[in-house]
């Protein structure tokens, strides 16, 4: 099955679309992979067919701090951009990211069925839980439900926007402006972080999260014998700021020994117990204590597969919605606002109560009850 996998340029984005390329080749299929430039060439040196994927550049037009022009707008030009593209490679199926919906677009251009990748829970409405993005749990009793059902109403004009938004995008490049939707889902998460409800979509897959490490470098750790603690700032522009500089005064004189894993340039200064740069997650996971990161979805499910606990400092986005599933399943803090103290005394807590640790390792017991992602895609191809 020759397969093309678009999505964009975020780590949190591209680095799972990399990761299921992997996947569908060790099977024998044929992965092609449209993606940001800046990772084009570590996706083709692990054998990928990886391409630019064209019309990622914002345009004049384009309204970033509106999430559905950001997503529908944009998505109807990069469907066009890609169709040639699209067209050369011959493909069976098509799997688009989320908020690269384009690639849906095209393949329905072309006939082509296609498939959906989330890499975190499902965030769809559903008429059993508070709208995504709050946070909460899911309201009991009478006023719970009023809670919830007040809240969906509240957000419900921006949900009918981004529906008009699309059907705008979609009439604008030629489409029905309203369309069958993708074959399949693939929800890219652990039982752990997904919540019960009661309208799950019958085309949504639970298959795990995809993880790949953008490099094969291990980070070393400060000697000594303190507890490790695992810094990873989020890669997200709607991150918080300054978590490594706070953790590292929140934890001065604390004995623990820190290691900074982050894409970016690290800080040319650290003290003797600190350590920074680009490293294999996964690696430094299995030595790690406790984890500080954003509660983006990527490191945040890494963590709990190596069952490992975490204080979580979201910033934007969906990491707040993550941080307090996460909390509320017992394996993690939430620090907001962070501060040098908040951290350092968030850090201690984990480390002195081993319920967190439990927790962790419920989620990481539980990480393998799902679908395969390869056969949900086979499946849906005629």
């Amino acid at each position: 099955m020759r397969v093309v996998v678009v999505a964009g340029p975020d780590p949190g984005h591209a680095f799972p679309a990399i990761a299921l390329c992997l996947k569908f080749a060790a099977v024998g299929d044929e992965p092609v992979l449209f993606t940001g430039t800046r990772w084009v060439d570590a996706a083709c040196a692990t054998g990928i067919d990886t391409r630019p994927l064209k019309g990622l550049t914002p345009r004049p037009e384009d309204d970033d701090m509106d999430a559905g022009q950001r997503i529908h707008s944009r998505a109807a030009f990069i469907a066009t951009e890609l169709l040639p593209d699209l067209k050369s490679v011959d493909a069976d199926l098509v799997v688009s990211d989320i908020l690269t919906a384009g690639g849906g677009l095209a393949a329905e251009k072309l006939g082509l069925p296609w498939v959906e990748l989330s890499p975190h829970p499902l965030y769809a409405p559903s008429k059993g839980l508070p709208p995504i993005g709050s946070g909460l749990a899911p309201g009991s009793g009478i006023r719970g439900r009023l809670r919830d059902t007040l809240m969906r109403k509240a957000t419900g004009r921006s949900i009918a926007q981004g529906r008009a938004q699309r059907s705008a995008a979609r009439v604008g490049i030629g489409l029905p402006a309203e369309g069958p939707g993708p074959s399949a889902r693939l929800i890219a998460t652990i039982p752990a972080l997904e919540v019960p409800r009661p309208d799950w979509p019958s085309e949504a897959h639970l298959v795990g999260p995809l993880h790949w490490e953008p490099t094969e470098e291990t980070l070393a750790v400060p000697p000594g014998d303190g507890p490790v603690v695992m810094v990873a700032p989020s890669t997200a522009f709607t991150g918080a700021e300054g978590m490594l500089e706070m953790t590292l005064r929140g934890l001065d004189g604390s004995g623990a020994r820190v290691v900074a894993s982050m894409l970016d340039e690290p800080p040319a200064v650290l003290p003797s117990w600190a350590a920074a740069g680009l490293g294999r997650q996964d690696e430094l996971l299995s030595r790690a204590d406790v984890v500080v990161c954003g509660s983006g979805h990527g490191l945040l499910s890494k963590s709990l597969i190596h069952g490992v606990p975490l204080v979580a400092v979201p910033g934007g986005g969906d990491q707040w919605e993550l941080a307090n599933r996460a909390a509320r399943q017992g394996s993690a803090v939430v620090v907001r606002p962070p501060s040098p103290e908040s951290i350092g005394d968030a850090v201690r807590r984990v480390l002195k109560d081993p319920s967190y640790t439990q927790a962790a390792s419920v989620a990481e017991a539980g990480s393998g009850d799902v679908e395969d992602p390869v056969e949900v895609c086979r499946g849906t191809v005629g």
